[in-house]
């Protein structure tokens, strides 16, 4: 017997017993961005390689290690994409949206990174995320961050922190890179080979380590804030007034500099304790060198991204619960003039009741039979449909969630019912 083929480790079929939850999570989401005028953009799945080498940066783990990358029949070097932003930036240049104006954008869809799978992390997974360009001012970084908070408190979601940091502009980063440099060389000997691969490339990067033996070290390192020009302690400044009228609470952690080498200024993430490893559920911040460094003209950037089945596992874990994926109505074909003339009346009912949810019985079976199937699908009533109902131009209707007396109604009366019991 030939062995069963199974999904590639660490990218998973999502059931139909869980699709009710990303509906309703991805329904929300779509709902809240578009109110806040956000406009969605989607873009392929497979991008040239250089974008992300060039835009993520080549000394990251994501472009170094991690990213599905192929030459195609064309000899085109080729990769899934492992984020979402630099891809609408490319779009943003490529369409003419960006220069000398203002856009708001949003997104959703797969992303891919050959990483170790674990709970929360998967190869195939699911980010939505905004992006927005051509406002310089503290207030998109606060807006952006109010959008995320909006967002937690719909999805009933607690006991999420959002932390802070500046990562100032090119030129103080580069004097902070060097000063690390300076620092990090002096403990050579005691840094894992990550962090010594990284030291002359990226050192910012070591800041983010989650080598717990090198903590001491990095807690002693030379503090950003320091370093920091005038132009960007005034926007962080600014930011930090904003969310403080919004009554949204932070804690500045310096040490947060974002695995991705786009980041300017402002950086941020939105955090759980509920997720083990994996607690990171939305982060973003400032790129307003990308635009730039991608081929368009210099444009102010800012955005997040939020991983989906990190913010599932979480409202699972906080025993949130979504609606669930049933039928209103089951119907129920006693007979084989019944099954002819059941399908008409269901069509019927749809074309009449556009928010209806009907599910119909097919393959026949007994009347015992299909009402444990009515009841097995979670439909609140079942509409019987026999030889006697169409002779009469009847229907019964039977209450599978509470007890009640069955209800025998012309197809007129149906309707009234339906309006009055199931969609109001």
């Amino acid at each position: 017997m030939a062995k069963n083929i199974q999904s590639i480790r660490g990218m998973h079929d999502i059931l139909p017993s869980q699709s009710a939850s990303w509906q309703y999570l991805e329904t929300t989401i779509r709902r809240l961005f578009n109110s806040y005028g956000y406009r969605e953009l989607r873009t392929p799945i497979i991008e040239p390689s250089e974008l992300f080498s060039r835009g993520i940066g080549e000394v990251t783990d994501i472009v170094e290690k991690e990213m599905y990358t192929f030459t195609d029949r064309n000899g085109d070097s080729l990769s899934m994409r492992p984020e979402g932003t630099a891809s609408c930036v490319r779009a943003g240049i490529q369409h003419g949206l960006l220069h000398n104006q203002q856009q708001r954008i949003w997104y959703t869809g797969a992303m891919f990174r050959h990483e170790r799978p674990q709970k929360g992390r998967y190869r195939q997974f699911y980010q939505a995320g905004v992006e927005t360009y051509g406002v310089a001012t503290p207030d998109i970084d606060a807006e952006v961050i109010a959008l995320g908070a909006r967002l937690w408190k719909q999805l009933g979601l607690k006991k999420i922190k959002l932390q802070l940091n500046t990562l100032g502009s090119d030129e103080a980063r580069q004097q902070y890179r060097e000063v690390l440099i300076d620092y990090f060389s002096a403990h050579y000997d005691q840094l894992d080979e990550d962090s010594q691969h990284r030291l002359h490339k990226n050192p910012l990067r070591i800041l983010d380590t989650k080598n717990p033996h090198l903590e001491d070290i990095v807690a002693a390192a030379p503090n950003l804030m320091e370093y920091l020009d005038q132009e960007s302690k005034q926007h962080f400044e600014g930011l930090c007034t904003r969310l403080e009228s919004l009554e949204i609470d932070y804690e500045i952690n310096p040490r947060l500099v974002r695995g991705i080498d786009y980041y300017n200024r402002t950086v941020f993430e939105w955090v759980t304790k509920e997720l083990g490893a994996q607690g990171t559920i939305c982060a973003g911040g400032r790129y307003d060198g990308l635009v730039k460094q991608l081929g368009g003209r210099a444009t102010p950037a800012c955005g997040f991204g939020i991983g989906l089945e990190r913010l599932l596992l979480l409202m699972e874990s906080q025993k949130i619960q979504t609606p669930a994926l049933k039928p209103h109505i089951y119907l129920v074909l006693a007979g084989k003039e019944a099954q002819i003339a059941g399908v008409k009346l269901a069509e019927t009912l749809r074309d009449t009741h556009a928010n209806l949810s009907l599910q119909c019985n097919l393959a026949a079976g007994s009347l015992k039979a299909q009402i444990k199937r009515a009841d097995k699908s979670g439909a609140e009533y079942a509409i019987i449909l026999g030889g006697r109902e169409i002779e009469e131009n009847t229907v019964t209707i039977k209450a599978l969630r509470y007890h009640a007396e069955q209800l025998t109604l012309s197809q007129h009366e149906l309707n009234n019912f339906i309006q009055k019991n199931i969609l109001t």
